[in-house]
């Protein structure tokens, strides 16, 4: 069972937040975990915050953090597909890689929150146009990585002389996490293109999340794919106080439901209390890269 760290609140009271945020980023570094995730919006979301906490931008975040950091993965969990030109949104990713030395992720969704849109001006079509972004960007982002240099002509995106220089670092390209969990489009597109689909800890015992595995692996099966090339993440709040023994009897438990990876994020901003947590559960998991 791997580890990751999602930081999703910027708000801490114990100091200037860039050195907060490069104190954690650190220790998931140095303890071994997977992955550093960030969100990808300009407003804050976490229903455990509030709407006008301090918020940082993804892509300038994961630069800062790659520069404080030496093997941990870093990627957004996850980039709204309607954020960013699709090609834009590649080059960053691309650039990040290079510039991590390969630890780049590209987390990819088809975007949802109508009301931070309407606050900040940001585009949300109708959910159907949503996932042909979602789906096309996927291509591109094939076409791009593969090395292609012709022409890329889709529905929505028509680039003519789509160079992407340099290439990532990663081979054979930056490992791509959709997130979602809708059965007929989220999950199919999982098996169709991603390295790994991010599902939700809720609290029914683990049957939404067994179900959601379930269907992915008939998606895989259709597509001709082992369900066992995909990372399965569940995403999971640490509950403040919450012990090592404690976490890892759920990461086991979630490991029976099917999953691989587990994500955690936090109430409030982390601490060096709650980054310990997470050490010592990776050294009983094993759950190091």
């Amino acid at each position: 069972m791997r580890i990751s760290v999602s930081v999703t609140n910027y708000s801490w009271r114990d100091g200037p937040p860039e050195r907060r945020l490069a104190e954690v980023a650190r220790a998931a570094d140095h303890a071994g975990l997977d992955t550093l995730w960030v969100p990808d919006h300009l407003l804050q979301v976490d229903p455990t915050s509030t709407g006008d906490a301090e918020m940082l931008e993804a892509y300038t975040t994961l630069g800062f953090l790659a520069a404080r950091t030496r093997r941990i993965r870093l990627g957004t969990l996850v980039t709204a597909v309607t954020f960013r030109p699709a090609a834009l949104l590649i080059k960053a990713v691309t650039t990040l890689d290079v510039l991590s030395g390969g630890r780049a992720r590209l987390g990819l969704g088809a975007g949802y929150h109508e009301g931070e849109a309407r606050a900040m001006g940001l585009s949300l079509p109708p959910i159907a146009e949503r996932f042909a972004r979602l789906e096309e960007t996927l291509r591109l982002a094939e076409h791009l990585w593969s090395g292609h240099e012709t022409a890329f002509h889709g529905t929505r995106h028509h680039l003519e002389n789509p160079v992407n220089r340099p290439f990532p670092v990663s081979r054979p390209r930056p490992p791509v996490l959709i997130g979602g969990t809708g059965e007929q489009r989220t999950l199919r597109l999982v098996a169709r293109y991603a390295d790994a689909c991010n599902l939700y800890d809720l609290p029914d015992d683990g049957r939404t999340v067994r179900r959601k595995v379930a269907v992915l692996a008939r998606h895989c099966e259709e597509l001709g794919r082992s369900i066992d090339t995909v990372d399965k993440t569940l995403t999971t709040r640490l509950s403040a106080g919450e012990n090592t023994d404690d976490f890892v009897r759920r990461c086991a438990l979630a490991g029976e439901w099917g999953i691989d990876h587990v994500v955690v994020l936090t109430s409030g901003p982390w601490t060096e209390q709650g980054m310990a947590t997470l050490t010592r559960a990776a050294d009983e998991l094993g759950g190091k890269r």
